[in-house]
């Protein structure tokens, strides 16, 4: 519901991981591996020699400075930029309001309900249940509308459809209580949690 950017997020958290990986066997090797050894000192050796020589030959007439750190500088920011970029990114969409609307009354004024309120309402009517090994309820702000995401972890064994028969009840009372609709997304998914938790049904 939200427009964070999942995909993106896999796809640098696996590339940071296979560096580590990489990195961890690499260290590995070279503390149990003889061999390893003079193999790392020869690469990492010419490596550096082939840095010097591309900073030797890039050199300001006259000066012992590379413009080649300039242009590093210059990745670096570009790096930055990006990195506020994805930050900003992270859980865009993500709403403190549920609902807003004019009241003329004697004392007009906007009367605001807070996205907390139907977030903590669920979230209590579904605590302790031993039908669910998890919940979460989040308000998202969709084109402009508030609507609630309601994420369930069942445990094995229950019925996907009565859970959400159930929850949708609970959704209508607050609805009610409310005084209007709200879009809600159910969404059922499983966990680690659910495949290991103490199997119970829904009676």
């Amino acid at each position: 519901m939200n427009s964070t950017p999942s995909l993106l997020n896999r796809i640098l958290l696996a590339v940071l991981g296979l560096k580590l990986l990489a990195i961890g066997v690499l260290l590995m090797l070279l503390a149990a591996v003889p061999a390893v050894g003079p193999w790392w000192h020869s690469w990492s050796a010419g490596l550096w020699d082939t840095a010097n020589s591309a900073f030797n030959a890039t050199r300001f007439p006259g000066r012992s400075e590379s413009w080649l750190w300039i242009v590093v500088a210059l990745a670096l920011l570009l790096l930055i930029g990006l990195m506020v970029a994805w930050i900003a990114q992270q859980g865009k969409g993500r709403s403190n309001l549920l609902a807003a609307e004019y009241d003329p009354g004697d004392v007009p004024g906007d009367v605001r309900i807070s996205g907390g309120v139907a977030e903590q309402a669920l979230k209590q009517a579904l605590a302790g249940r031993p039908d669910l090994a998890g919940s979460t309820v989040v308000t998202y702000d969709v084109k402009g509308s508030p609507a609630l995401k309601v994420r369930l972890l069942p445990r094995q064994g229950v019925a996907p459809h009565l859970l959400a028969a159930e929850v949708a009840e609970l959704l209508d009372s607050l609805e009610a209580v409310v005084g209007r609709k709200i879009p809600v997304l159910i969404h059922i998914g499983a966990g680690a949690r659910t495949r290991f938790g103490r199997a119970e049904r829904v009676r």
